[in-house]
């Protein structure tokens, strides 16, 4: 198969756009649809995923879901298992109405700790009582910049129902998450390669808030492959989910993205390349985690741009 077919055309155009094409070839090389042998003890040892849902209302939703290490495995490399029994569910998150046998997923498992992170797009082909079991379509490595490094301490039993408020507008708390988040992780979806979870990170204050309803995110060197931004100039549905570690919280938010190219920078936000992406809220939730968690943040990472007021 020739590499280009890798692509689909939001992710070409983007590529095209920031004059990337050339490298983007050359590091999708890294593509497989199997997970590597060497990833498969690394998921199997994550307490938390990242996972990208899209629901029948055609709402994207990011999702954070965490269980005791092994409740993600591979045996095959082929498929993802997901070890969330139903009574552990929380049905506070959209993910789980979601879900669905033949609905996409993407997820992402990231070891803030150890700044590795390895993504894996597919299609749920099972779901029960237990869990659920997802076909793999794609799976890469990915790099470790802008992770900010944190080690969970902790981690309770999950209590549920917990609580959940819901809204549409940013004020007040759920402003000020925004506003002090340094990581933020983005759910995208294509119907040619599926739903796709990724990572976005940063210095505080990185996120902007531009009104009660619109974010404004730098867009920083990476790949090269634009997954993200591909999805959304292809379809710009999207959603965010922004954890509060202190407090114990996720911020989900679903709406619509829309990128920005060759914008003013006098502060180098971008760190160059002089590109945002701006997301209209439609809606949120904010919701304590099923399980209560106790973070260690360590350091930050050295390559995030300075964020300015």
């Amino acid at each position: 198969m020739n590499e280009h077919n890798f692509f689909h055309a939001g992710e070409r155009a983007v590529q095209q756009s920031a004059g990337e094409t050339a490298i983007a070839d050359r590091n999708i090389a890294v593509l497989t649809d199997t997970v590597i042998g060497g990833a498969r003890p690394f998921i199997a040892k994550q307490f938390m995923a990242v996972l990208a849902s899209v629901g029948a209302d055609g709402k994207v939703w990011s999702s954070l879901v965490f269980g005791k290490p092994g409740f993600l495995h591979t045996d095959s490399g082929r498929a993802i298992v997901i070890d969330v029994a139903e009574k552990e569910r929380d049905q506070a998150d959209p993910l789980w109405a979601n879900l669905a046998t033949g609905s996409d997923l993407g997820m992402l498992f990231i070891e803030l700790g150890s700044r590795r992170r390895y993504r894996v797009n597919g299609t749920v082909q099972h779901l029960d009582a237990h869990g659920a079991e997802v076909a793999i379509r794609e799976a890469y490595p990915n790099c470790p910049k802008y992770i900010q490094r944190r080690h969970l301490r902790q981690a309770g039993e999950p209590a549920l129902p917990v609580q959940a408020a819901h809204g549409t507008v940013l004020r007040g708390t759920v402003a000020d998450i925004v506003q002090q988040a340094d990581t933020v992780f983005v759910a995208s979806h294509n119907t040619a390669s599926g739903a796709d979870a990724s990572h976005r990170g940063g210095t505080p204050g990185f996120v902007k808030v531009v009104d009660d309803t619109t974010l404004r995110i730098p867009d920083y060197h990476g790949n090269s492959l634009f997954n993200t931004l591909g999805n959304i100039t292809a379809d710009p549905r999207a959603g965010l989910c922004i954890p509060d570690f202190v407090h114990g919280q996720l911020l989900q938010l679903t709406g619509t993205a829309t990128v920005q190219w060759d914008q003013d920078d006098p502060h180098n936000e971008t760190g160059g390349t002089r590109r945002y992406w701006e997301f209209k809220v439609g809606q949120w939730i904010l919701r304590d985690t099923p399980q209560p968690l106790e973070w260690e943040y360590l350091d930050a990472s050295p390559f995030n741009p300075p964020a300015h007021a």
